[in-house]
């Protein structure tokens, strides 16, 4: 059982056609908002998760949202209460600063690509649509899905489907890559999907957003940037504030889950090479991450692979 308060009311307000907030009363709850608090929101999206904490908060309270894609400023709210950073999270230490804010009362961070990203065909996400290979949060980024598939190596594309999209065949898949783009140019989903479509395994759907999950991670940097933002939060977190995080997929739910009952990511608390017990500034809120209700599930598939895990700082 987890310690999350279960009291907070969200009224409809807070959903939003450009994506439906996952987890929603259950993150707001975890955060403990004080009403006169400073928070972050570090993935705006569609702002939904932003609007519910507003409503907790009174008009000393502050809320700091940083969203890396441009797209994102358009939903966000006339609140004077509100400063929006278009940055990506992992820098959010120097954005605070520079707003003088040395500390803050809680940081809330959902992992999840939103809706508006996966249902605009252009930008490339969806195995749904057929569109340039691009997969970039920010677009000011060079690097786009296209490129990793023409320059990463074999062994480098063997590597990042293993890893970061658990593909069942991805040294096939990584060789075949190679082989196909040495015949013809791979810069579309439709180009891509042709050129391996001999060496897809089992549901095709399943299997292409296994690869597209793993090019979406690679593009993005999501979890080197997942990290970054973990080891800024003991620092930027006022004794009793916590942080808030919502995973979907086992790669970011292990690195949360190291940081939050460690405070380092190899989950130990000690130095192995000195022999140093390394004292963890946060507190686990929940034991276990928190999943979606059955009423949510029905709602709003896409919240299926959601995981909520809360830490407070000691």
């Amino acid at each position: 059982m987890s310690n999350i308060k279960s009291d907070t009311a969200i009224p409809d307000t807070a959903l939003h056609h450009y994506h439906t907030p996952v987890l929603l009363k259950e993150s707001i709850d975890g955060l403990n908002i004080k009403p006169g608090g400073v928070y972050v929101d570090c993935t705006f999206g569609g702002g939904g998760h932003s609007v519910a904490i507003l409503q907790q908060l009174n008009e000393q309270g502050k809320l700091l949202v940083f969203d890396q894609d441009e797209a994102a400023a358009k939903n966000l709210p006339k609140d004077g209460r509100v400063i929006f950073i278009p940055q990506n999270f992992r820098h959010l230490q120097r954005f605070l600063r520079l707003h003088k804010m040395a500390q803050v009362d809680g940081i809330l961070a959902d992992l999840g690509v939103s809706s508006y990203q996966f249902d605009e065909a252009a930008r490339g996400f969806s195995i749904r649509f057929d569109a340039a290979l691009d997969m970039r949060m920010d677009q000011r980024q060079g690097i786009t899905a296209a490129d990793v598939i023409k320059n990463l190596t074999e062994q480098q594309l063997h590597k990042m489907l293993e890893q970061y999209g658990e593909v069942t065949n991805s040294k096939t898949l990584a060789k075949t890559m190679v082989l196909q783009r040495a015949l013809s140019p791979i810069r579309t989903i439709n180009e891509f999907k042709q050129a391996v479509q001999a060496v897809v395994k089992g549901n095709p759907q399943k299997y292409f957003a296994q690869v597209f999950q793993a090019l979406r991670i690679e593009v993005n940097d999501e979890l080197g940037a997942l990290r970054e933002l973990l080891q800024q939060v003991p620092p930027l977190l006022k004794p009793g504030g916590r942080a808030a995080v919502i995973t979907f997929h086992s790669l970011e739910d292990r690195i949360v889950k190291n940081f939050f009952r460690s405070g380092t990511f190899s989950g130990t608390e000690t130095d192995e090479v000195y022999g140093i017990r390394f004292e963890n500034p946060l507190r686990l809120v929940t034991k276990k991450p928190v999943i979606p209700g059955a009423e949510e599930l029905k709602m709003n598939p896409r919240s299926r692979s959601a995981k909520l895990r809360v830490a407070e700082k000691k």
